[in-house]
């Protein structure tokens, strides 16, 4: 499941709480797109809001709804405490591999997240993804912590941030990282805009945002970068630009995916937990034209 297009959708909020027949009509459309793999409860499945229950249903539900489609399942908590029990929750629901980063109020060191990722695996019975997204958790993975980390049992991949665009830049940053971790555990981009020149760089999946509510186009993407078509992995990543742009713009993809997944009727409005907000008025209205444009909608 670590390799070709991850899709992490949107866990849509009605009235504060999860809108499960919503969620369900956003996996339908990954199972049906035939995605590699599902994976919930990450940033933009608004994990860090929701409760154990929350969560625990949120993963009962994935598994129940993805078919035979592998689902990773993010446990990421503030203490190892509710991690466990996280991990307890996804691996009875049925996950196929669970997704962690290292959350904290106060700045960790590395010897305390490698200790957290000790402890994690020491008690997993599924395969683990690295969560590296320092733009959330405000920490920042040095390789050599990576290689030592991916040294632990059931440990399988590796979720890093956007490569540089400069093919070379990419490829570099790739190789380092590969040279310090064992063959079994796959490279995964994520940061949407940098998918593209991250697979082309040798990166084996995509951690994909967009795939999560637009998984054709996620797939046609990926689908050229592992065929060795890079220039037209590029081509279609471009064609999206100004979605990237928009990311760019209000801080992140989560904001502008739920409007979008509000707009074409996929979640009701308001679906993000408050005091989170969709875009409005005139921004949104800008987002309807443009997924006209780029044949979203």
């Amino acid at each position: 499941m670590f390799s070709g297009l991850a899709a992490f959708p949107l866990t849509p909020l009605k009235n504060d709480e999860v809108d499960e027949h919503a969620f369900i009509g956003l996996l339908k459309r990954l199972v049906e797109a035939k995605v590699n793999a599902i994976g919930v409860l990450g940033s933009t499945g608004n994990y860090a809001y929701l409760s154990r229950e929350e969560r625990k249903r949120v993963a009962e539900i994935a598994v129940q709804h993805a078919n035979t489609t592998p689902v990773m399942v993010g446990i990421s908590a503030l203490n190892l405490r509710d991690v466990l029990v996280n991990a307890q929750d996804a691996q009875a629901a049925g996950a196929s591999a669970v997704l962690l980063a290292p959350m904290s109020y106060q700045p960790l060191t590395e010897n305390e997240v490698f200790k957290l990722y000790e402890a994690v695996t020491a008690t997993l019975s599924v395969p683990l993804c690295v969560y590296d997204n320092p733009g959330t958790t405000h920490f920042t993975f040095s390789d050599e912590l990576h290689g030592r980390i991916a040294q632990l049992p059931q440990v399988r991949s590796i979720k890093i941030p956007g490569v540089p665009k400069d093919p070379q830049a990419a490829v570099e940053r790739v190789d380092r990282l590969r040279a310090l971790i064992p063959d079994h555990v796959s490279i995964g981009v994520s940061g949407d805009a940098c998918a593209a020149h991250g697979l082309n760089a040798g990166c084996e999946v995509w951690y994909s945002v967009i795939g999560g509510l637009y998984p054709e186009i996620a797939q046609s993407i990926t689908t050229a970068a592992l065929n060795r078509e890079p220039q037209e992995a590029l081509r279609l990543s471009q064609q999206l630009t100004p979605m990237w742009e928009l990311f760019a713009r209000h801080g992140g993809s989560l904001r502008v995916v739920a409007t979008a997944a509000e707009i074409q009727g996929l979640a009701d409005s308001p679906c993000l937990p408050r005091p989170l907000s969709a875009l409005a008025g005139k921004e949104k209205e800008a987002l309807a034209v443009l997924l006209d444009n780029l044949g979203l909608a």
